[in-house]
């Protein structure tokens, strides 16, 4: 079954407008939505995949937790279920709200979307972690200078997007 997307305004508004996610060619003033996880564990460290090596774009990288924001989903639910899909954590009920978003557009390739970055920080052990097949082929518990390392060393994804988000919440000086 084809995963179907809500296409949003310039506004963060959505149009009605629903369309299947996969070979979605995004015009002028049309959006779809992410959200990013960075998950921070009791000890200040940050939960980091490595994709997939068959994925078409960022092959090995490490990343953060996230994923597209499907039809009728908002950014909220959509980080609900993201994190327990890829990483098997659950979140609890507590009210979780975004610590920074940003806009992309591309216009020639058609990528047009706005990301939520949350910032979650849980309680948890490295066994609690499990992957999916098919999206991450490893994970680990990094401090943001390691991060800072692999993001130097050109292979994570979102970096400086995610410092930004840090330093909005207060996180990083």
């Amino acid at each position: 079954m084809q995963e179907m997307i809500d296409i949003y305004d310039a506004q963060r508004q959505r149009t009605g407008l629903v369309i299947p996610r996969e070979g979605a060619f995004l015009a002028e003033g049309q959006y779809m939505l992410y959200v990013l996880a960075l998950i921070e564990d009791t000890s200040g460290r940050f939960l980091i995949t490595q994709r997939s090596l068959d994925k078409h774009w960022g092959a090995g990288w490490w990343e953060v937790t996230g994923g597209g924001v499907r039809a009728g989903e908002s950014s909220l639910d959509a980080v609900r279920r993201e994190v327990p899909e890829e990483v098997g954590l659950e979140l609890g009920p507590e009210d979780l709200s975004p610590v920074y978003g940003y806009e992309n557009v591309d216009l020639k390739r058609g990528d047009n979307y706005f990301v939520d970055i949350y910032h979650i920080k849980l309680d948890f052990e490295p066994s609690d972690v499990s992957l999916i097949d098919g999206e991450a082929i490893d994970f680990r518990l990094a401090t943001w200078d390691e991060i800072s390392q692999l993001a130097q060393g050109g292979t994570f994804l979102h970096y400086e997007r995610l410092r930004q988000a840090l330093e909005a919440d207060g996180t990083l000086g």
